[in-house]
C-alpha cells in the first residue's frame, strides 16, 4: 500500500527534506582534491546533528556511516575512507535525516576539479534523466513512467540503467512502498496520486548496467569498471503536478539566503 500524507505530514517532510538539500549543498561546495569523503562524512554528520537532526543511514542495517560516498565506478553505498579525493574524480553523496519523525533522502554527483568530457556528459545526462522522470509524477499519471522517461533518455545518450537498485516511497520511514525502477514501460503500474512521496533516484553507467558487492557488504561498483553517477530527489505528487522537497534554490543559495543558508543559520541559533 501506498502512503498519501496528509497537509500537516507534508509539512514535516518539507522541512526534513529542506535540511538535507542544506547540507548537501555545503558538501558540493567542500568538494575539491584533497579533500577526504571521511571529512565530508564529518561535516554532513555535525550539521545533521546540530539541526537538531538523526543521521537516517548510520546504523541503518548495520552501515556505519552518516554519508554514502562513491567514487568514480562506484554505484551507490560506498563507505567514506581518509583517501583524498583526486582531480577528475566523481563523487556520489547520497545523503538522508530523520527529523520530527520523517525522513529526508536526496543525492548528488560532483565533480572533483577538472573531469574528463565523457564523465561531465554522465553527470548531466543522468541529473536530465531525473528531471525528466519528475516530470511524470502527477496525478493519475502510472508508476513505471517514471522509470521509462530515465530509461529512454539514458539510453539515447549511450549510457545504461541500474537495475539492481530502485527508487522508493518515503515517509515516517526511510524505505516505504512502492519500489521505482529506473527502466521499463509506460502506462503500468500504480496509478500516482495527491499526497504519495517519492524517492527517485536514477543511477547510470557508462558502460554496462551489470554490478557487484565489494568485500565490505556494501560498496556496489559497475562490474567492468566504468564510471556511474547518481542523483535523487524526494518528490510529492500534488494536484498541480511534482514538488521537489530536496532542490535547493540556486540563486537565492548563491547570495547565502536559500533553503540551505535557512536551515544552516537555524541550527547556528541553536547552538548559541
Amino acid at each position: 500500500m501506498i502512503a498519501r500524507r496528509s497537509p500537516v505530514e507534508l509539512d514535516r517532510l518539507r522541512v526534513a527534506n529542506a535540511l538535507v538539500a542544506a547540507v548537501l549543498a555545503e558538501l558540493s561546495r567542500l568538494v575539491a582534491p584533497g579533500i577526504t569523503t571521511e571529512e565530508l562524512d564529518a561535516v554532513a554528520e555535525r550539521q545533521i546533528r546540530e539541526a537538531g537532526a538523526v543521521p537516517a543511514f548510520k546504523g541503518y542495517l548495520g552501515y556505519p556511516s552518516t554519508l554514502c560516498a562513491s567514487l568514480n565506478d562506484a554505484v551507490v553505498h560506498g563507505i567514506p575512507t581518509a583517501i583524498p579525493l583526486a582531480d577528475g574524480d566523481i563523487i556520489s553523496l547520497d545523503m538522508g535525516v530523520v527529523l520530527d519523525g520523517f525522513y529526508g533522502d536526496s543525492a548528488i554527483t560532483v565533480p572533483v576539479g577538472q573531469i574528463s568530457d565523457r564523465a561531465a556528459e554522465l553527470l548531466r545526462v543522468t541529473r536530465e534523466s531525473l528531471d525528466l522522470a519528475i516530470v511524470q509524477v502527477r496525478v493519475d499519471g502510472h508508476l513505471s513512467d517514471i522509470g521509462h522517461a530515465v530509461q529512454r533518455h539514458v539510453e539515447a545518450h549511450g549510457f545504461s540503467v541500474v537495475r539492481e537498485f530502485v527508487g522508493h516511497g518515503i515517509g515516517t520511514k526511510l524505505h516505504e512502498e512502492p519500489q521505482i525502477p529506473n527502466y521499463g514501460v509506460p502506462g503500468h503500474g500504480p496509478q500516482l496520486a495527491s499526497g504519495m512521496v517519492l524517492a527517485i533516484e536514477p543511477m547510470v553507467n557508462i558502460g554496462k548496467p551489470a554490478v557487484k558487492i565489494l568485500g565490505d557488504k556494501w560498496t556496489a561498483v559497475t562490474r567492468d569498471g566504468s564510471l556511474s553517477a547518481h542523483f535523487e530527489h524526494t518528490v510529492v505528487v500534488t494536484d498541480v503536478g511534482p514538488e521537489v522537497l530536496t532542490r535547493p534554490d540556486a540563486e537565492s543559495d548563491e547570495r547565502g539566503t536559500g533553503p540551505a543558508a535557512a536551515v544552516l543559520e537555524s541550527a547556528s541559533l541553536v547552538r548559541g
